[in-house]
């Protein structure tokens, strides 16, 4: 047996997971960490995960946790589906790889593509897959500039997302995500990706602003935006159904439909990142249907497999795919694809993870809940006085904190205070999300979460929450 199996499996001595460990440290370039600390051991990580178990993990050292995130928003169906497991295994045994270019397919990708062109909302036609969130959106990109070329607008190539959208960490994606930090030192935006105004009335709206004047408002800026640039040079306009790691924000009153008044005055595209939102995280199959949005193309991932191997999809509508079959004869094939896309294993997991939420009625249990989640943590936090919103959707929520809730005063960034509940929540036995643009606390557990697991996740908050004021009163914060 060679020295990484024993490090790797769950019975390693101390000795030995110290050394993997270090091994990792020095040789792994992890995601958001940083650099020099991690491999200086002032990170304290890495945090090793052995196992999971339904809305549980467990490390290296026998600590089990509830995963309030579900991965990164992903583990829909929840951890240890031997189905999944099962099918993926099946799937190697069989037909480990094949490639889908030159019109090659496989019977679980001819199924999986009808069955997600059945479930999605509105006149959606083609499926194109890739391997993450990040390159499905780099395709849109793709896909808008071909379309406007084919179309004879060959200047209609702007792509708008929105401040604090999130939509992947690739050159395109990263520039349309709306967040400085993904583009500090990385030559990013690159030129045609424009952001316009996040919709968060909390913290946007005017003195006596009702929601849907606000959302109204937004509107004409976007539609401000449009005329500034030359409407024959906008083509496309992306945003998630409801924002995610720029904090976990559903939309106001009336925002999409104002949203979308705009879009179709000047004939631009509008792309759902439904990365987070699709297949049931928030009570729907689609966020787009919770909405009436009703997009010209659809990004999604994540809870596409729930994670238990990686796979995105473009799903292009009508109005696209038509431009692409009508064109075809004169341009030749359609010129894009990766070694990867529709991966016989991957697609697989994807067959049978729809199977579980549907054999489930993991969607069903989502909506039934409602605002149960959102609901129970805004009942642990209420005497709490550094609470200035909590806001959710189904399995979406968060809670912001903010040092003077009367008058809506943000802490200095110096008090930490979202890591500080975060780092608490952790040591209490839950992973909940610090995220970024405030002091914010991030939920978002597996769908198949009960009431009574959404309680206890609510009882840790409270203890946690509690916690946490407690040392900041010491320290004269509050």
């Amino acid at each position: 047996m060679s020295n990484n199996t024993v490090l790797n499996t769950p019975s390693s001595t101390a000795a030995e997971t110290e050394a993997l460990a270090q091994g990792d440290r020095a040789t792994t370039l992890h995601p958001f960490t940083a650099v020099r600390a991690y491999e200086a051991d002032e990170t304290g990580g890495p945090r090793i995960i052995e196992s999971a178990k339904g809305i549980r993990i467990t490390d290296s050292d026998g600590k089990t946790s509830i995963d309030g995130f579900a991965g990164l928003y992903c583990v829909n169906i929840g951890y240890g589906r031997t189905e999944v497991a099962d099918a993926i295994s099946a799937q190697a045994h069989q037909l480990a790889y094949y490639h889908s270019y030159a019109g090659h397919t496989t019977r679980a990708l001819a199924r999986l593509s009808r069955r997600l062109i059945d479930l999605a909302p509105g006149n959606m036609r083609k499926v194109f897959y890739g391997l993450s969130g990040s390159d499905a959106n780099e395709t849109q990109a793709k896909l808008v500039w071909h379309y406007h070329n084919l179309i004879d607008k060959p200047n209609k190539k702007k792509i708008i997302a929105r401040e604090r959208g999130y939509h992947g960490c690739s050159v395109v994606s990263g520039s349309m995500t709306g967040m400085n930090f993904y583009h500090a030192h990385m030559d990013l935006p690159v030129l045609g990706i424009l952001h316009t105004g996040v919709p968060h009335y909390y913290w946007g709206a005017e003195a006596g602003e009702s929601e849907l004047d606000f959302s109204r408002r937004r509107a004409a800026e976007l539609e401000q935006m449009i005329l500034a640039e030359g409407a024959d040079t906008v083509g496309a306009f992306i945003a998630e159904p409801v924002l995610g790691t720029g904090g976990i924000i559903p939309p106001p009153e009336g925002y999409w439909d104002e949203i979308q008044k705009v879009l179709k005055k000047y004939d631009v595209l509008l792309i759902a990142d439904e990365v987070v939102t699709a297949f049931g995280r928030i009570g729907a199959w689609f966020g787009s249907t919770v909405y009436g949005m009703k997009p010209d193309l659809i990004t999604v991932a994540k809870g596409l497999t729930s994670a238990y191997a990686p796979l995105s999809v473009v799903i292009v509508g009508d109005r696209v795919a038509d431009a692409l079959s009508s064109h075809s004869d004169e341009i030749g094939v359609f010129s894009h694809g990766y070694t990867y896309s529709g991966h016989p294993i991957c697609v697989a997991a994807a067959n049978a993870n729809l199977d579980v939420l549907q054999k489930d009625h993991i969607v069903e249990h989502v909506a039934e809940l409602g605002t149960a989640l959102r609901d129970a943590l805004a009942d642990a936090v209420k005497d709490s006085p550094i609470i200035g919103e909590v806001r959710g959707v189904g399995m979406l929520a968060a809670i912001e904190f903010v040092a003077d809730p009367a008058n809506k005063v943000r802490f200095d960034p110096s008090h930490k205070v979202g890591a500080k509940m975060s780092a608490a929540c952790l040591a209490n036995g839950l992973i909940a999300r610090a995220m970024p643009h405030g002091d914010i606390l991030g939920f978002a557990p597996p769908l198949i979460t009960t009431l009574d697991e959404i309680n206890e996740i609510a009882g840790i908050v409270r203890k946690s929450v509690t916690s946490v004021c407690d040392d900041l009163a010491k320290a004269g914060v509050i």
